[in-house]
């Protein structure tokens, strides 16, 4: 099918700020609570909330095989069930509607009024609802640091990570959308030469530079997906920060891995950026040496070309830009990742959340985490107003941003943005 949403030429009659993240050629798909306190599932036109459920009512779907209530519902899940030939079809009709040249909805004052908003007429919710989340442990660069950190640089991989794409279940209730606060989780740690652990607020507590992939409804329980179809079962990407509190982790990652460490929050951006979006920007993935194994061999481009960053902001400083990396430095690309998901007969299901893990640079500047730009601490950051950061203090405001960009179009995913508090219930909290 034609990706029209595509043209790199198309105008918007909504105004689109210059270097906006979300131009026609965009149509991301998020979820919103209205001004009228009803949650709707919408897309965005610069700074400018489209509510697609009032768009539908309206009749501007009609001939696309949709129910009439596919958009009046609280999470994307059921629309992503509906295929990528119903996603196509859908955003080609958005592009279509708000395209410059279309006088039907731009010349209806009546209608515009009901499904136009204002961002700040709106609040963002989690996209979906996430049955299921795995993190893969997939930059090559990250690994090998944090092989290095703790045990011989000279053998900073483990055996099996460059045969295949290593990952974990994660925690899917904890998974917050940008805007919402964390707080700074408790547990158990070791501090340095005790033999026994203590019980207490986290010290170390990490963000992680990732991003992730949301799948629609994939295989049947047994059957595996082969990296070649793999894509025809990836809705979209978000950003996503997996928070992380390194002092828990050490102490209790062996031998299962992390836990608590891990399962206290994650956030993500709202909107998801299909893969038709991001079409332009594919870019080959890193040589893998040594050749995997059959099944995760593939063909043609599979990463793309993503600058990512992440600021800091804290009580006395305003936002401070601390690593820019992209997510073309992935070792393991996502078409392997649900490969290798799947290859024992994993079932996936529409709304399924799959992390990146930690996406570092070959550079200091481009690492992906606390832990790596100030190496365990040793290295503090230096933030503007002299102050130094080993790691995330109750507070700091994290914020991860990202898009594609070339001489024709910029393609964003807006921010995945939240402020650590104290432990719950702290009389510190603010």
């Amino acid at each position: 099918m034609s990706q029209t949403a595509n043209d790199p030429n198309r105008k918007s009659w909504i105004s689109v700020p210059t270097d906006s993240d979300f131009p026609i050629q965009n149509i991301p798909f998020g979820v919103f609570l209205t001004r009228d306190d009803v949650i709707t599932i919408g897309t965005r036109i610069g700074n400018t909330a489209i509510d697609l459920g009032a768009l539908h009512q309206l009749g501007y779907f009609r001939d696309i095989p949709l129910t009439d209530d596919i958009f009046l519902q609280d999470t994307l899940n059921d629309f992503i069930s509906d295929g990528q030939k119903t996603w196509r079809l859908v955003r080609n009709r958005i592009a279509n509607i708000f395209d410059q040249n279309n006088k039907t909805l731009q010349h209806n004052k009546n209608h515009r009024k009901v499904v136009l908003f204002d961002l700040d007429e709106i609040e963002m919710q989690l996209p979906v609802q996430i049955g299921d989340y795995t993190d893969f442990y997939s930059s090559k660069e990250h690994a090998t640091n944090v092989g290095s950190m703790f045990r011989d640089p000279n053998n900073a991989l483990l055996p099996n990570w460059l045969h295949m794409p290593v990952g974990y279940h994660g925690r899917s209730s904890s998974i917050v959308p940008s805007g919402i606060p964390i707080h700074r989780p408790m547990g158990q740690t070791l501090p340095q030469g005790a033999e026994t652990p203590v019980f207490g607020p986290s010290k170390l507590v990490d963000f992680e530079l990732e991003m992730a992939f949301i799948t629609t409804d994939a295989n049947q329980l047994g059957e595996p997906i082969s990296t070649e179809d793999a894509e025809n079962y990836i809705f979209g990407m978000v950003l996503f920060n997996d928070w992380s509190a390194r002092d828990i982790q050490k102490w209790e990652y062996v031998p299962l891995g992390p836990f608590l460490s891990k399962n206290f929050a994650s956030s993500i951006s709202p909107w998801i950026v299909t893969l038709d979006a991001l079409e332009p920007f594919r870019v080959e993935s890193p040589k893998q040496d040594p050749v995997p194994l059959p099944y995760l061999q593939y063909k043609g481009r599979k990463s793309f070309d993503i600058h990512l960053e992440v600021d800091i902001e804290t009580k006395n400083t305003p936002p401070q830009t601390i690593t820019k990396s992209n997510f073309k430095h992935m070792y393991w690309n996502m078409s392997q990742q649900l490969a290798h998901h799947t290859i024992n007969g994993c079932k996936v299901n529409s709304g399924d959340m799959m992390g990146s893990g930690t996406i570092s640079g070959t550079t200091k500047d481009s690492y992906g985490s606390m832990l790596e730009l100030t190496w365990r601490g040793e290295n503090p950051i230096i933030l503007s107003d002299g102050s130094e950061r080993k790691f995330i203090e109750d507070g700091d405001t994290i914020t991860l941003k990202g898009y594609c960009k070339n001489d024709k179009v910029r393609i964003g995913f807006g921010e995945a943005s939240n402020k650590l508090l104290p432990p719950f219930g702290s009389k510190k909290r603010k």
